[in-house]
């Protein structure tokens, strides 16, 4: 930081205490941009413009506006019915048997770079976490809320845990070359396929670990369910 230019800090106080007051994100880091603008002695309109070219520069990620809009109508057209209507005609599905299958695709998906196949938005909410609460439903009947609410926390887990270890192993991913240049500005030199290579290891180890969770994971919402049913 220039210390010609203190009040520029003012934008990391603009960002606490918007974060405190638990205010709109994207209204606290475009405070926290204009506080830090103009701490550091820019114009307004100086500031205005590094806006426009940042979003003109950026404008790609506006796209993402456009899936949520097609899930959206989706969702309205009753696809999550038809996801619970499918999954309840399968006899031998169960919630960790299909969280284990999707987590085994995301991460294979995940490694050959295929990391925009699966997520939270486009795959999770509307689609794996209606199954996986359906599956539980034809077996234990109607589920209480926080069964429900559990249930979506592991799909929306494994589609996290196999993205995160499963797309190290693609040789051109962005957190590859991030850890390649990295590693040089510290003077080590490695080829980006030998950081390929040893994500190989981690990401079956997680493979094998979440996977006995998910083998787990009926009887334990067997047991929450019994137990909702106690109290």
């Amino acid at each position: 930081m220039n210390a010609d230019h203190p009040w520029a800090l003012l934008g990391i106080a603009v960002v606490v205490a918007g974060f405190a007051l638990r205010l709109n994100p994207l209204l606290v880091i475009a405070a926290s941009a204009l506080a830090t603008g103009l701490g550091a002695g820019m114009s307004v309109v100086e500031l205005i413009s590094l806006f426009g070219k940042a979003f003109n520069e950026n404008r790609y990620v506006s796209v993402v506006y456009l899936v949520v809009a097609a899930i959206g109508l989706l969702e309205r057209e009753g696809l999550q019915e038809r996801a619970r209507m499918l999954v309840a005609r399968m006899a031998y599905a169960t919630t960790g048997r299909l969280l284990l299958v999707y987590f085994l695709l995301r991460q294979g998906a995940a490694s050959v770079g295929l990391t925009a196949l699966g997520g939270h938005a486009q795959m999770v909410r509307p689609l794996i976490a209606p199954m996986a609460e359906a599956a539980s439903e034809a077996k234990l009947g109607p589920l209480p809320d926080p069964v429900r609410f559990y249930i979506r926390a592991h799909a929306a887990a494994a589609d996290n845990i196999a993205l995160f270890f499963g797309e190290d192993i693609f040789i051109a991913i962005a957190s590859i070359l991030l850890i390649k240049g990295f590693l040089e500005q510290n003077g080590v030199m490695v080829e980006p396929l030998e950081l390929s290579l040893l994500a190989i290891p981690t990401a079956i180890a997680a493979a094998l670990v979440h996977g006995f969770r998910l083998t787990r994971l009926d009887k334990a919402i067997a047991r929450k369910v019994a137990e909702s049913g106690q109290t």
